[in-house]
């Protein structure tokens, strides 16, 4: 069974969180998904994505609203779609704050948050944050790894290299036991492999640059080596195409979730493209 969901950079010149969540929600949209980035530096030395052939860098990306924020006003007007976070760039957060931001909007939403995480491509953002390239992955781990704590214990504490808190008590708790669904984007190599098998619910990369069943077959078989069950990793995958023939393949692949790109824009060019995108969803 594929569930279908969209995504979209809501900013102060598109339509708004609440609007895209209700029309979204009356469609029957499985889930609804908000990107961030805190900011970006206006030196723009890394190319979008890391890609050198990458055109410049489209202006929602420091426009975006805060992503928690917006999902919380989704949540208060919606009852069923699910609130994903594509992505949390948790390599620039407190962990604190950012389980407290997690917990609150599953908590208040009746368990309806999917946290989606990356590690982040934008090096100039990433080192405003105090933050070094090449130990995100390492800090990434490291605070989700804290942040389970503080979820899943009433007295929660943890000891790493990048991360380290004495005994602590954190409420609220998620809605969503032991926590919400952690899923990670972006590229996926061995090491990322790995981290997806220990601590992650899911991978969710965006369409078109990876070989998607090879990925999925190495994360199963790497689960299975760990002794973890990889039927318990689901698969999904940002910007699919809207087009039959691309959804049924990577049906068949193994993806249990499609989330179809929005642009950031007003309704009079966003409502038609939800209803273009639910038509198509509504065949499968």
């Amino acid at each position: 069974m594929v569930s279908f969901g969209v995504s979209i950079f809501p900013t102060d010149k598109s339509i708004d969180p609440l609007t895209v969540a209700r029309e979204a929600e009356s469609r029957g949209f499985e889930s609804l998904w908000f990107p961030e980035h805190s900011h970006i530096p206006t030196s723009r030395v890394t190319p979008w994505g890391g890609n050198p052939k990458a055109p410049p860098l489209p202006e929602e990306y420091w426009r975006t609203y805060d992503q928690f924020v917006a999902l919380g006003m989704a949540a208060a007007v919606t009852k069923t779609i699910k609130l994903g976070t594509g992505i949390t760039l948790v390599a620039q957060r407190d962990p604190f704050w950012l389980a407290k931001e997690v917990a609150t909007v599953d908590a208040l939403s009746g368990g309806r948050l999917l946290f989606g995480i990356g590690y982040g491509w934008n090096k100039e953002e990433l080192a405003h944050h105090g933050v070094r390239y090449t130990e995100r992955r390492a800090i990434v781990r490291e605070k989700i790894l804290a942040m389970k704590e503080l979820w899943t214990k009433d007295e929660a504490e943890y000891h790493g290299q990048h991360v380290d808190f004495s005994s602590s008590w954190s409420w609220p708790k998620p809605a969503t036991k032991p926590h919400p669904p952690v899923i990670l984007g972006g590229s996926a190599g061995p090491k990322t492999m790995a981290h997806i098998v220990e601590y992650c619910d899911g991978f969710m990369p965006v369409s078109g640059r990876y070989d998607l069943a090879t990925q999925i077959a190495q994360i199963r078989q790497m689960a299975t080596e760990a002794g973890r069950d990889p039927a318990s990793i689901e698969f999904g995958q940002f910007a699919t195409p809207a087009k039959a023939e691309i959804v049924e393949q990577m049906i068949e692949v193994g993806l249990s979730r499609v989330v179809f790109a929005l642009p950031s824009a007003g309704a009079d060019k966003v409502l038609p493209l939800l209803d273009r995108f639910a038509e198509l969803a509504g065949k499968y």
